[in-house]
Parts: structure tokens; sequence; C-alpha cells
């Protein structure tokens, strides 16, 4: 059976989300605290981590940082109070697979996790290019020309979706979808921050901006 870990600090939340899951089929284990949260997603026993931002030891960031840089897959999806871009961004760019703002309704929640659990775990065994932009997917290195350039896991992943995509329109929509796992929001800018963090990294020609559309990787 599927088991869900809650990392979250608040008794209230985590009984409500735990009860919810279960009705649903699913296992849960819970922990209050970011150091036992860590333990316990890098143990092997969970499939999904519903990670809390606020929570004491380690916050949610730090957690989510170290579990992918010890190379975890695992899905994680944040839940948090916090809904300015700039914390949605840290925690998407930190390797969350989603993020969902506290209040929360539990069907959105579960339809989320039903999500993210429906999705494979791939690890690259190619490289792909463009032009003078290449990128060892397994390795998870970058290149333009014969320098290699420093991306974020999400700048990585959202570099990759346009090289494989070189010379087609891709939409604000199919970006967020394929890259952050998100349904479309259209007050979120997320899409239109990480282009221009992409753009400074391997040059502005490469990604065009087509008016009404979407971008397109030249």
């Amino acid at each position: 059976m599927t088991r869900i870990l809650i990392a979250e600090d608040e008794e209230r939340i985590s009984s409500f989300v735990a009860k919810g899951l279960e009705s649903a089929g699913y296992q849960t284990v819970i922990v209050d605290d970011g150091a036992d949260a860590l333990d316990t997603a890098l143990s092997g026993e969970v499939d999904l981590v519903l990670l809390d931002v606020g929570l004491p030891s380690l916050d949610g960031f730090e957690v989510l940082r170290s579990l992918r840089g010890q190379g975890s897959n695992l899905p994680v999806i944040m839940l948090t109070a916090r809904t300015s871009t700039r914390d949605t961004v840290d925690g998407l760019d930190a390797g969350a697979n989603d993020y969902v703002a506290k209040p929360f309704k539990f069907d959105e929640l579960l339809a989320r996790v039903r999500s993210r659990l429906r999705e494979p775990v791939t690890v690259g065994t190619m490289t792909i290019g463009h032009g003078d932009v290449s990128l060892d997917v397994l390795a998870r290195r970058a290149t333009v020309g014969t320098r290699e350039i420093d991306l974020s896991a999400r700048e990585f992943a959202l570099a990759e979706e346009f090289l494989r995509h070189a010379g087609q329109v891709l939409s604000r929509e199919q970006l967020l979808s394929r890259v952050w796992g998100m349904d479309f929001d259209p007050s979120s800018n997320v899409v239109d921050v990480y282009v221009r963090y992409l753009r400074a990294k391997v040059g502005p020609g490469h990604i065009v901006t087509v008016r009404g559309a979407g971008y397109r990787w030249e």
C-alpha cells in the first residue's frame, strides 16, 4: 500500500490530512520535526512527502534541499501559509514537485497527491543540445559552448523542456504543467521568472517571447 509522509507540526492539520488520506486508501506516517522528516524520507519506506515549510529544527526548504542533494527523487508537495511568489519560487527551485497554500481544500490536496504519484520517476541517459547549448541529463551538467554553467534543478528542467522542443512555441500553461507539475494559474508568473533566470545564464538570444502564445527556443 502507498505510504505518505506528513511532515507537519500543527497536530490539527496533520490529523485532518491523515484521516482523509487513510479514507482514500493510503497509509500515513506523521512527524512534526524537520530532522525526523528528512530521516523518514530517506528511509525508503514512504512514497510521497507532504512537507510543511515551518517545521522546527530544519524548515521545509532545508529538508527538501538536503533530500534532493542526496539524490532522492521522492515526490514532495510543500504545504505552507506563505503565498508570495518568492516563497513559491524558493520551494519549487529547491526541488518540490508541487506547492499547496494553506488553507486548502482536502479534495484539491488529494487530487495533487494522486497526480504526483502517477508521475514516473525518470532518470536521463542522454545528452541533448541545440546550437551551442547542451545538457548532460544523466550528470545534470549544462554547457554553453565550452563553458559549463550552473543551473538550479528547476532551471535545468526548464532548459531540458525547451531543448526537447526546440523551434516549437511552448505556452506558459504547458511549461507550468510539464516542468512544475502544476495546473495553470493565470495569476502566477513563476514561468516568466524562471525564463528570465535561464536567459541570464544561457544568453538572451536563445529564448524568444512569442506575444500572446508563450516562448520558443531558437
